[in-house]
């Protein structure tokens, strides 16, 4: 999908299978056209042929991408890193908060047991630059990622802003309201958010979970967004006490059911954000 001329979106479907059913997921990778070309996330396993599809389309070969940006180490957005980075000899770059889990894969999963990781991931890669905040990435032809660091989903969370073509990607820094709310720091992604609405001249939001999102509704997905952490913080403070003690999986269920949730939802990851919620309470 094109969405400027230096800006496209490849939507990638996918499956998370829980023991309480199958989750129908999709995550957008983004490919920034400069004189040289940007991936923007990577998707899940077997996501190359996905991009390299797309790219035909658009007249160009897997060899043209020359960097991948990774906005965060989690499976649906490394998961055929390695396999495009032998297919096109591209470099990498991510947050250096994420670069343990994106160079061992293994230890990802054993500090953030995912269902079904292993079928979404293909394996680790070498992270070849160290983004930071603020760091600009120089594309050729007037196109340059600046970088933001936004953390709350996760420790090295970045997203990027494309000044020249007004495009903010934000990967999940932004919730869904009515998504799966899944953070590791429930403060800090108040504040990316906030942070994020104070960048200046953004025409075009693409998140990771949604569909592209244009003028007036830029604005209205952060304050919605805002809206539905401060929803759950509302409910977990309301049922803390009468759960003090249950399983996380049980606990998370019951914040679930009264967000009117569906059942498949309850996994670990969602869990451990509701279990961030409680630490906070203590």
């Amino acid at each position: 999908m094109k969405i400027t001329e230096h800006v496209h979106a490849i939507k990638i479907p996918f499956q998370v299978k829980t023991d309480s059913g199958t989750l129908e997921r999709f995550v957008y990778s983004y490919l920034i056209f400069g004189d040289e070309i940007c991936l923007i996330d990577s998707g899940v396993i077997s996501s190359e042929n996905f991009i390299f599809d797309y790219l035909e389309k658009t007249g160009h070969s897997p060899d043209d991408i020359s960097l991948l940006v990774l906005t965060h180490s989690h499976p649906d957005h490394i998961g055929s890193a390695q396999s495009i980075q032998k297919m096109t000899g591209c470099e990498i770059a991510a947050h250096e908060g994420e670069k343990s889990w994106i160079e061992d894969v293994d230890l990802q999963f054993k500090e953030r047991p995912v269902p079904n990781f292993h079928s979404l991931v293909e394996g680790s890669v070498q992270v070849d630059h160290v983004l930071e905040d603020m760091d600009v990435v120089e594309l050729g032809n007037n196109v340059n990622l600046k970088v933001i660091h936004t953390p709350g989903h996760s420790k090295g969370s970045i997203s990027i802003h494309i000044p020249s073509e007004r495009v903010l990607i934000t990967g999940d820094a932004v919730p869904i309201q009515g998504d799966l709310p899944i953070y590791d720091d429930f403060n800090e992604s108040i504040r990316s958010i906030e942070m994020l609405m104070g960048v200046e001249d953004v025409e075009l939001l693409l998140a990771s979970w949604d569909e592209p999102q244009k003028g007036e509704t830029v604005h209205q997905r952060m304050v919605e967004a805002l809206d539905y952490l401060q929803n759950i913080r509302e409910i977990v403070e309301k049922f803390a006490p009468e759960n003090s003690s249950s399983e996380p999986m049980e606990f998370c269920k019951t914040v679930l059911k009264e967000l009117g949730l569906p059942e498949p939802a309850a996994n670990p990851i969602v869990a451990r954000s509701f279990q961030a919620n409680l630490k906070e309470l203590e």
